[in-house]
């Protein structure tokens, strides 16, 4: 009996411990664990660049790995990959800023197959290798483009000698050295000195005598490369070359690096890991193949163009771009918030400490209450904004710093649908009941733009962009948010025929707010997080469509038929106006380059493109939602469904059929994404067809009353902050403007994702929040303060706007 009282005090001591720690788990305490983990990844790595430096030539030409289908991801920086037209034009911009494109290659057969490798990449159709008669194969060779300012240059010298060493004494007394120099040998004095101890010692000697050189021609602006020896296959070596050991090589190796690490030579190890990923590629198991030797060629590129060409895709030996007026005084202001927060939070705690808190039992004034209340509203203010400058200085250290690391996305079937059905596991898993019981109710809709964004989101991580049917199921996901912002303003509006200012730039505050302080903050154009100024026209269409007279409500409709006609005439005219820009893209550009609203649709280079690309593949979407939205609730007035129970929306029959109708338009659809031969073919037929697997979505989700009465919380949660997760991973999740993948646990990419993915949510979250902690103060309720708060915000804004040429 006692035993049984002991065990059940027990039992319940472990159920509360168990309830407090459950208790614990929340969004508060999950968004204190993030800040946390970054101020974590701050130190970590600070640590790592004051012990290794924050230059990403070193990391890219010291480290790295295979990754995906064999192509090389260099340790901590993006990689671009340069094709002959990127070659060339970075060759000629460095020649229209006066610099002599001058690369030697110096050293034995290895290095003479970098030499024809990077000739073979400026021009494919030429096959180097088959221009070399045998019997130069141990002579100098020599390439120039008088066009590029180009001359590139094979020196044959097989051993670190006397001879090695003059041609390194005679560039460092020119005044201008080769713009490049690529060094490297051993496998010849192995070979000659049967891998003696002398050779080695001989080896290092000459190496030393190269230290100065090397010191003077650096000192010019040139780079000057020492390759490390790569492994060789010794499987496949040559009995003659028998005594060429990776043992023997790695002793060489271990020299160069005792006696060029203190010089200003760059040792190029990560070519020797290049190698050793791909020996089997290798025809005589000691010199490198044809996937080693390209990937070389791009290390070399990307160390030579990148910092000039400023790829969006390649970080390796690139710099930081510089601020902006717009950064600065946005920053000030942001800093200035921070500073005020942290004092009003001090003065708050010395207040309660002192206990003038408990003046709050006696009755206070009503001067002394609206005294309190001010101070409330500046406290809440000045601390949203210091969280905000948090958040905005934590975007700014991930992708306009060198500060975190960054890496390439490589695509595989693997990486994308394992998180895929990962996902949707746990999406099902969290299912519950919905208090609603209406078509497309708060719960489901949240619901549906929660799970589309999870797939957007892995999508965009594992760049899945080139796999056409991926791609085109992805454009049916954002066209479906677009569906829904009509089909859900214009419900607001039909059943409250609220057409105000207040509420036209509440909505637009709330879409915008976030992107338009990253804009600020990350000097990027309006236009490259092109969702936002997207949803954002079209909700102006929709509000121009709805506000103009004659309003048409659902009171006024009841009360006046006609209304249907005026209701009818508004999309007629609509679908015209969208129409006419279609047909004419000259026409479309003149209206959008016009200023002052220019600036909203332009990219960097002043270029309306990507904004006609997007505008047409969605132009008829959010109509769709709203001709969607007006047979829905007409069905709903003359009872042609009913959907205010949990019971089915039609007979069975009807129902069979619909569901069966529903099951092939959405085949269709998929059946029409591997069909059709290209991006540019799809596309055009897109904007037609998108409303088909879209509507059947809608049927197969809300026929069944079970199935339209539950939802998943898990993708609900998500749905919410939908806006701010898509606008987020452009520079915490993603990085490089989402051409890369933020890496703060490098070498470790699983618990790289997990972690990385867990702050970019609380960061959205915390957005989410502060965007409607911040909406009163920016639109109040007065309209006419409302009026005052934009062309303040203007009038601000246009002046360094025009200063820093973004108007």
């Amino acid at each position: 009996m006692q035993l049984s009282k002991m065990s059940s005090q027990a039992s319940n001591k472990q159920g509360k411990s168990a309830a407090e720690i459950i208790q614990q788990i929340n969004v508060k305490n999950a968004k204190l664990l993030a800040l946390t983990l970054v101020i974590g990844f701050v130190i970590y790595h600070g640590v790592l660049h004051l012990r290794y430096g924050i230059d990403s030539c070193k990391w890219l030409l010291s480290d790295g790995r295979y990754k995906g289908d064999q192509e090389w991801q260099p340790y901590g920086c993006m990689m671009h990959h340069y094709s002959q037209t990127d070659t060339r034009r970075c060759l000629q911009y460095l020649a229209f800023l006066g610099k002599h494109n001058h690369f030697v290659f110096i050293g034995d057969s290895r290095i003479r197959q970098l030499y024809t490798a990077f000739l073979n990449h400026l021009d494919p159709q030429e096959d180097t290798t088959a221009t070399i008669p045998p019997d130069q194969h141990r002579s100098d060779l020599s390439f120039g483009d008088s066009k590029l300012c180009l001359r590139v240059q094979f020196i044959w010298s097989p051993y670190v000698s006397k001879h090695m060493v003059n041609d390194f004494q005679n560039w460092k007394n020119k005044d201008e050295p080769p713009s490049m120099i690529v060094a490297g040998s051993a496998t010849w004095s192995i070979k000659d000195s049967n891998a003696s101890v002398h050779a080695l010692q001989e080896y290092s000697l000459n190496l030393t005598r190269l230290v100065q050189a090397i010191d003077v021609i650096s000192a010019k602006r040139s780079h000057v490369l020492w390759t490390l020896q790569e492994p060789v296959n010794t499987e496949k070596l040559h009995p003659a070359r028998a005594m060429i050991t990776n043992e023997q090589i790695d002793m060489y190796n271990k020299a160069a690096m005792e006696i060029l690490q203190h010089s200003s030579a760059q040792l190029w190890s990560s070519s020797r890991l290049v190698a050793q990923g791909n020996l089997e590629e290798s025809q005589d198991g000691i010199h490198l193949g044809p996937l080693a030797l390209k990937h070389d060629t791009q290390i070399l590129l990307n160390m030579y163009c990148n910092d000039h060409m400023n790829f969006n895709d390649g970080t390796c030996c690139s710099s930081a771009e510089p601020y902006t007026t717009l950064q600065v005084v946005t920053f000030s202001i942001l800093g200035v918030s921070s500073v005020l927060s942290f004092v009003l939070m001090l003065r708050r705690l010395l207040q309660k400490w002192r206990g003038t808190a408990q003046v709050a039992y006696s009755p206070l004034s009503e001067m002394r209450q609206q005294q309190l209340a001010t101070e409330s509203d500046i406290y809440t203010l000045v601390t949203s904004l210091a969280r905000m400058g948090i958040i905005m200085a934590y975007f700014f250290l991930c992708d306009r710093t060198n500060f975190f690391m960054k890496e390439n996305k490589y695509f595989s079937q693997v990486s994308f649908w394992l998180p895929f059905g990962y996902v949707f596991a746990l999406g099902l898993f969290f299912t519950e009941d919905s208090r609603f019981t209406k078509v497309l109710h708060r719960d489901q809709t949240d619901e549906w733009k929660g799970w589309m964004q999870l797939v957007i989101l892995i999508y965009h991580m594992t760049g899945a962009s080139g796999i056409l049917p991926i791609y085109m199921h992805i454009r049916v996901l954002v066209s479906a948010y677009l569906f829904l912002s009509g089909y859900g303003h214009f419900c607001y509006f039909w059943q409250r025929g609220d057409a105000g200012l207040v509420r036209f730039f509440q909505v637009l505050f709330r879409l915008n707010f976030m992107t338009v302080t990253l804009c600020l903050c990350m000097n990027r154009p309006y236009q490259f997080y092109y969702f936002v100024p997207l949803v954002s026209f079209w909700f102006l269409m929709v509000y121009l469509v709805l506000a103009l007279p004659p309003q048409v409500t659902a009171a006024s409709s009841e009360s006046n038929p006609l209304q249907y006609l005026y209701l009818v005439l508004k999309f007629v005219g609509l679908f015209s106006v969208i129409t006419i820009l279609y047909m004419s893209e000259v026409f479309f550009e003149k209206v959008f380059v016009t200023r002052p609203w220019k600036a909203l649709f332009v990219t960097t280079d002043d270029d309306i493109h990507e904004w006609w690309f997007r505008w047409k593949l969605d132009r008829y979407s959010i109509s769709y939602g709203m001709v969607f939205a007006v047979a829905y609730l007409l069905a709903q007035r003359y009872y042609f469904l009913d959907d205010n129970n949990h019971s089915n929306l039609f007979s069975p029959g009807i129902a069979l059929s619909a569901t069966l109708a529903s099951i092939i338009g959405m085949g269709s659809y998929t059946t029409f994404s591997f069909l059709c031969r290209n991006k540019l073919e799809c596309n055009e037929i897109h904007s037609y067809t998108v409303f088909v697997p879209i509507v059947s979505y809608i049927v197969l989700r809300n026929i069944s009353g079970v199935l339209r009465t539950r939802y998943s919380s898990f993708f609900a949660w998500f749905g919410r902050i939908s806006l701010e997760l898509f606008i987020s991973q452009y520079h915490i999740w993603l990085a490089a403007d989402t051409h890369g993948v933020l890496v703060l646990v490098p070498g470790y990419p699983v618990l790289n994702v997990m972690i990385t993915s867990f702050i970019f949510v609380c960061a959205a979250h915390e957005v989410h929040r502060l965007t409607f902690v911040l909406m009163p103060y920016a639109v109040p309720s007065d309209w006419r303060l409302v009026l005052r708060n934009a062309l303040l915000f203007l009038g601000v804004l246009i002046p360094i706007g025009i200063h820093d040429g973004m108007f």
